[in-house]
């Protein structure tokens, strides 16, 4: 705790600040409770949608936005996106390598997916990373050449270990894209990077973004859905794709209300600032006890992520068990390796969550593959982070 303690003072400070945006947004946008009552039907003039929208927007710095319980999970919202803007012909490129495994079906080059962007006929380019981080030079050059519709940009590291990209890096990226091709779509998947920053990725340059409530947004709270945030006329053909063409934004309704999506966005700020306090402590533990941890406990965060190297698929099972057995739901449960939609490998995963695979609750997983990674992340309690990870260490610890 106290080797951690500049690392806390610095992740509280940025709470202090995107908590502030909150509460402006919602002062501006008159928030009342008559707002969180749910509708029927069609939804048309749905209050709550409309002011939900409206505060995320001004939150996120965008022209608009679309907030929606109606996405399934972080990938519907990216794969809403990029289904709404890329055409036959049309090239799309990521800029950081491959990206996140369930994006990958998404696109459909890495393996044969059907309905993939791939069968639709959009082309698909890839700039590798250059020493394991973005190569600005190898982006400078691939989209001088290609000119690509969309670039897509994922914040955090997914099942990698490249190091989670910074707002500045953000910028940087985007600042190249746009002095050598200025009409491509700069697109950021920004799940995990919420609130992890004072800015955020619109701010940065991006044209659009996208992630999941049963995320950072979600403050633990929201029980479903995700965001579409950024430039008016890319957030109105992806909720276009969403909804139909012509109806767009204006219709969706939500019977059960939307208390719970603004009370989860009033609280994100300082969940999610939990959550990092959390991976920061675990980076902490496990690099005292011998194990290689990315990133450092004393390296600023840009992500809820921390990744900790176990070598060897023994270690993995072992410290997903000692993070269920402090899970406040299912702590009887055993986390065993297995398969699961959207994974080329098996999946080993911990998580007692109150909302069905929320990643801004404490969970931890990774696939079963070199260099055995183990993948840490969210905590809405920091004193639940610290008695599950301390759990984790003495379950890998004792058995040795």
């Amino acid at each position: 705790m106290a080797a951690c303690a500049i690392q806390f003072e610095r992740i509280d400070t940025i709470a202090l600040h995107n908590t502030q945006k909150v509460l402006d947004a919602y002062k501006k946008a008159q928030i009342s409770s008559y707002q969180f009552s749910g509708t029927s039907g069609y939804g048309y003039s749905d209050m709550g949608r409309e002011k939900l929208d409206e505060v995320f927007a001004t939150v996120f710095k965008a022209e608009k936005a679309l907030v929606r319980p109606h996405f399934v999970s972080g990938t519907h919202t990216l794969a809403t996106v990029l289904c709404a803007l890329l055409q036959k012909g049309d090239c799309m490129m990521s800029l950081i390598g491959a990206p996140y495994d369930t994006m990958q079906g998404v696109i459909g080059y890495a393996r044969y997916t059907p309905h993939s962007l791939k069968e639709k006929g959009v082309l698909y380019e890839e700039v590798p990373l250059k020493q394991n981080a973005y190569d600005l030079d190898g982006i400078r050059t691939a989209c001088q050449e290609k000119q690509p519709r969309l670039v897509l940009i994922q914040r955090s590291r997914g099942y990698s270990s490249r190091a989670t990209l910074t707002i500045p890096d953000i910028r940087a990226i985007i600042g190249v894209v746009k002095e050598v091709s200025p009409d491509t779509i700069c697109f950021v998947d920004n799940c995990y990077g919420e609130f992890a920053a004072e800015e955020e990725p619109i701010e940065a340059g991006a044209d659009i973004m996208a992630g999941s409530l049963i995320k950072n947004p979600g403050g633990g709270i929201a029980p479903t859905g995700g965001y579409i945030a950024g430039r008016a006329d890319l957030v109105d053909a992806a909720a276009d794709y969403l909804t139909a063409p012509g109806l767009g934004g204006e219709l969706g309704s939500y019977a059960y209300g939307y208390r719970l999506f603004f009370q989860g966005f009033f609280m994100a700020p300082h969940v999610t600032a939990q959550a990092i306090k959390g991976a920061v402590f675990a980076a902490a533990v496990f690099d005292r006890i011998g194990f290689h941890v990315s990133p450092a406990f004393d390296e600023p965060r840009s992500d809820l992520i921390q990744t900790i190297y176990l070598e060897n698929e023994k270690n993995m099972c072992l410290f997903a068990q000692g993070i269920q057995t402090f899970s406040p739901v299912d702590a009887h449960v055993t986390p065993i390796p297995d398969d699961m939609p959207g994974y080329a490998d098996k999946i080993i995963m911990a998580a007692g969550d109150f909302v069905q695979g929320s990643s801004i609750e404490l969970s931890a997983d990774g696939p079963i593959r070199e260099p055995y990674m183990i993948y840490l992340q969210g905590g809405i309690v920091f004193e639940h982070n610290v008695l599950a990870v301390l759990s984790a260490a003495r379950y890998i610890l004792e058995n040795k």
